[in-house]
């Protein structure tokens, strides 16, 4: 079975590389930490639907698709 901390974590980052933006800008627009991102990215934490909601809405997607995976 694949890590869904993973899988999260690489499209976080390849959807916030596709817009350009650094870690810490996706932190600052997603009123986050930037290790908190970094953690993310690395899938090492396990995210709270509040903050993959704010993670959607910095990155401009729906929720539903940082999981199109």
């Amino acid at each position: 079975m694949p890590n869904i901390r993973i899988l999260f974590g690489e499209r976080v980052r390849k959807l916030r590389q596709d817009l350009g933006i650094s870690q810490e800008e996706l932190a600052f627009s997603s009123n986050l930490h930037r290790t908190y991102i970094s953690d993310i990215e690395r899938g090492t934490r396990n995210v709270s639907l509040d903050n993959i909601y704010k993670i959607a809405v910095a990155l401009d997607i729906s929720p539903k698709d940082l999981f199109d995976f």
